[in-house]
């Protein structure tokens, strides 16, 4: 995820043909119950529009939580299989009244429910003005609601990428916002709150100093509140620190010692009060990104990255990833273009199998290019893809 949060902007309903089409096969439906659908929206219907079967509460889903039979045991146990809403924030976000298509959160819910979702991880609050409960939710009684449609399609919230303060020290003003937010995470009975961005883009030591000192803090606070803090973090904050070597021109040093900056930020934070979340995606970016550095005596070594060795070195750091796919591409610095969960070269089979603690971890499927401008169905359609492919990884 980037630092883009869902816009209140109506989404135009598309003039494509076959769209509609397109949905209704991607969701295993028939055209009648896709029709009586249409027809209930267009009436002006509340609820959730029915695009599958009922809607699956958390009773309805059965034992077998952790093995299919005959199958081996599930590597993601069924009540541990999320979504970040940034997956599918066109729909979250889109005019409920311009299309036929699950808009606003309380339909989106419903949605992702009847894919088998247990968990969310919310991106914002924010959604149309034309969706049950207006467009800014993020207060006390606009989580109340989020909470009761939660509930409603038994689902978790378990994380948020929201308010971190930027300041250092702390405004009055910032910390009565990162309050607000702690209290609006315990109305949705979270676990854990953080945000999408790297706790400082710095290079340097120093500053992963400060950007510690700023998060032991925090996370103090919002340890007294219940609320596990957690950071989440791209490519850019697994490359290497610059601790030692020649200075420069600012009496900055210019090498490194090899170790990588997140590592560094494990080291000097304390185990109880700051958490992190993996984008597995981006750590395989950091992987192809970030194999050699110059060490203090000036020759060039190298270290290339292990994501899961670095979960399994800090296991208990690590509640929350993100499960993003990649296919490989060698020509756009990255090493990888992101695609569906499921269908790309990273192996989620062999990550999860290393890094253990099945009933600890929580990964929730991300796609950032999930959302189209001419398919509004893609991402909901990539949501199920993402779903079915997490469920079906499976060891022994």
């Amino acid at each position: 995820m980037n630092e883009t949060q869902p816009t209140d902007q109506a989404t135009a309903p598309s003039t494509a043909p076959g769209t509609d089409d397109r949905l209704r096969r991607s969701l295993g439906i028939g055209r009648r119950g896709f029709l009586s659908t249409c027809t209930a929206v267009a009436a002006g219907a509340i609820a959730a529009p029915v695009l599958g079967a009922a809607p699956v509460q958390a009773a309805d889903r059965g034992p077998g939580e952790g093995h299919d039979h005959g199958r081996g045991h599930a590597l993601v146990p069924a009540d541990k299989r999320g979504i970040i809403l940034y997956t599918v924030r066109d729909a979250t976000g889109r005019d409920p009244l311009s299309t036929s298509l699950p808009s606003g959160f309380r339909a989106v819910f419903g949605q992702l429910a009847r894919f088998g979702y247990r968990q969310v991880e919310f991106a914002g609050y924010g959604q149309h003005t034309n969706a049950p409960g207006g467009a800014d939710l993020e207060n006390a009684a606009g989580a109340r609601l989020l909470r009761r449609w939660l509930d409603e399609y038994g689902l978790r919230a378990q994380g948020n990428h929201g308010f971190i303060p930027g300041s250092w020290p702390l405004t009055p003003a910032d910390l009565d916002t990162f309050k607000k937010h702690l209290e609006i995470a315990n109305i949705l009975g979270m676990d854990h709150m953080g945000t999408g961005g790297d706790p400082t883009g710095s290079s340097y030591r120093a500053d992963w100093d400060v950007a510690a000192d700023k998060w032991n803090a925090l996370g103090e606070i919002a340890r007294r509140a219940g609320i596990k803090l957690y950071t989440h973090n791209h490519d850019a904050a697994y490359g290497f620190l610059l601790d030692g070597g020649p200075l420069d021109a600012q009496g900055r040093p210019t090498r490194s010692s090899g170790i990588r900056k997140l590592e560094y930020f494990l080291s000097v934070t304390d185990p109880k009060l700051v958490w992190l979340e993996m984008d597995v995606f981006w750590a395989h970016v950091a992987q192809y990104k970030f194999r050699t550095y110059t060490a203090h005596d000036g020759s060039t070594r190298q270290n290339v990255f292990d994501p899961a060795g670095l979960v399994a070195r800090h296991d208990k750091r690590y509640p929350l990833f993100h499960a993003k796919d990649g296919v490989v591409n060698a020509t756009n610095g990255q090493g990888y273009d992101m695609v569906p969960f499921g269908t790309g070269v990273i192996d989620y089979t062999t990550f999860f199998s290393r890094v253990g603690h099945r009933n600890y971890h929580n990964p929730m499927v991300e796609q950032d290019n999930a959302p189209s401008s001419t398919d509004p169905a893609q991402s909901l359609t990539h949501a199920r893809t993402g779903y079915e492919n997490l469920s079906a990884l499976r060891r022994g």
